[in-house]
């Protein structure tokens, strides 16, 4: 009853206009990475709101409306199993954690993963076996390998920077511009709290870098030493 509930509301907050510009900007289109993916045309401040008004609701719940064709009722779903983990016992966050890989196939697009692999997978891991992120840096799907990376953030917060370079190095040759992105932002966020450590990967590795996950990486840096690493000189 509760699940019918938010889907409710969630269809009385959409917006016609606000979708249509949704399905365009996450790539629905035919052929595209976000192909067949439905928008009501929700914000996500209004989507965070109802995160936290419906918080109680079970994981398994919660995992009900992750299994959604719309994306807002995925993002939703999302945004409250990062709350029941953060609030949650050890017991809560194992089982939002096994049940957030069980369910990586609708986690199918970059606001998606952005929203909670970092505060669900990363968070789990933090003081365990790294082992299952490096499994899915090697996964053949795209959001799965877009998990690993961005998982890593919750370490970098934290100045761990040892799985974020592992798996950036790993993604070097990954032909998906999502994830040349996803690795070069989590490259600029080791750069911003220890410069020498993002540069000392960059000096070993950016000739061979995609250029988007180069410029990404390289974005805060000063605009002369910016130029020497695009034109192959630094």
């Amino acid at each position: 009853m509760i699940v019918q509930e938010i889907r409710t509301r969630l269809r009385k907050l959409g917006n016609k206009h606000k979708a249509a510009i949704s399905q365009r900007f996450f790539k629905t289109g035919p052929g595209e990475y976000g192909e067949g993916d439905i928008f009501l045309g929700i914000g996500v401040p209004e989507l965070r709101k109802l995160a936290t008004e419906y918080q109680g609701i079970t994981p398994a719940e919660a995992i009900q409306l992750l299994r959604s064709p719309v994306h807002e009722e995925r993002l939703l779903a999302l945004l409250i199993l990062v709350r029941a983990f953060s609030r949650g016992n050890g017991l809560i966050k194992e089982k939002v954690y096994n049940l957030y890989l069980q369910n990586t196939r609708y986690i199918n697009n970059w606001d998606l993963v952005d929203a909670s692999a970092a505060h669900i997978v990363g968070a789990f891991l933090m003081d365990k076996d790294k082992k299952p992120l490096y499994d899915l840096a090697q996964s053949k799907d795209l959001w799965e390998r877009r998990i690993a990376i961005i998982a890593t953030f919750y370490f970098i917060k934290d100045s761990e920077f040892t799985e974020a370079l592992t798996i950036a190095r790993m993604l070097l040759s990954d032909k998906e511009d999502l994830i040349h992105k996803a690795a070069g932002w989590m490259l600029r966020e080791v750069g911003k709290r220890n410069l020498h450590v993002e540069e000392r990967f960059l000096k070993a590795h950016y000739k061979k870098m995609p250029r988007t996950m180069l410029r990404y990486a390289i974005e805060r840096l000063p605009e002369q030493k910016r130029q020497r690493y695009l034109k192959g000189k630094a």
